[in-house]
């Protein structure tokens, strides 16, 4: 069990390093709601970018790699810009439904590639050569995790849309935050858990 733990902790970390840091995903979003409720949509816009800099900037006050610190306050600018454009409070959060629907496409797409992503991010968390993921044995189990990856994130972009369409920021920011870490932590149990089940049904080679 220990030796499990620490394989699903790397793989989370892999994941994890390329989306958004928790303050990133949660605190620019709830600040963007609650000031627009009490003064509007400028001063909202405002407030959650110069939080998404602040932030920026902490991040590089602890030496963390650049291209974390300045993603997020991109992001930051462009859900800024988008509710300022489109005059719409929802707006703001149009970049991670988009987000959301190019994961699942990535993943739909790799799978019919017959190169899935979750082999992808597995590689990059173990380090095992990407050859042994491409066997006839073992790519069947991470076609099928990739599969339900792109199942789960194009119903998440169907729900935000939803919820766009009903203009209803409030319940968008408790979606997006449910649906960050919490949600980011069960899939990749899921992945692994059923992954490792799989690959003891297919009896593929060993890695080593």
């Amino acid at each position: 069990m220990p030796g499990k733990l620490a394989e699903l902790t790397d793989e989370f970390r892999a994941v994890a390093l390329q989306r958004q840091g928790a303050l990133d995903a949660l605190l620019p979003p709830t600040a963007f709601v609650v000031v627009n409720a009490a003064w509007g949509l400028l001063p909202a816009a405002i407030a959650a970018l110069g939080l998404a800099g602040v932030i920026a900037l902490w991040r590089l006050a602890r030496r963390q790699p650049t291209r974390y610190a300045l993603s997020g306050l991109a992001l930051g600018a462009v859900a800024a810009g988008s509710a300022l454009i489109l005059g719409r409070a929802e707006g703001y959060f149009l970049p991670g439904i988009a987000s959301s629907l190019l994961t699942a496409l990535v993943a739909l797409g790799s799978a019919i590639a017959r190169r899935p992503l979750v082999a992808w991010t597995s590689a990059l968390a173990r380090g095992w050569p990407l050859e042994w993921y491409w066997h006839a044995r073992v790519r069947p189990a991470y076609t099928e995790v990739t599969l339900f990856w792109a199942a789960y994130y194009a119903l998440e972009a169907a729900a935000q849309a939803a919820l766009y369409a009903r203009g209803d920021a409030r319940a968008l920011a408790l979606f997006q935050t449910l649906s960050g870490w919490p949600a980011l932590i069960a899939l990749l149990a899921f992945s692994y858990l059923y992954g490792l089940r799989r690959l003891r049904a297919l009896a593929g080679p060993s890695v080593d």
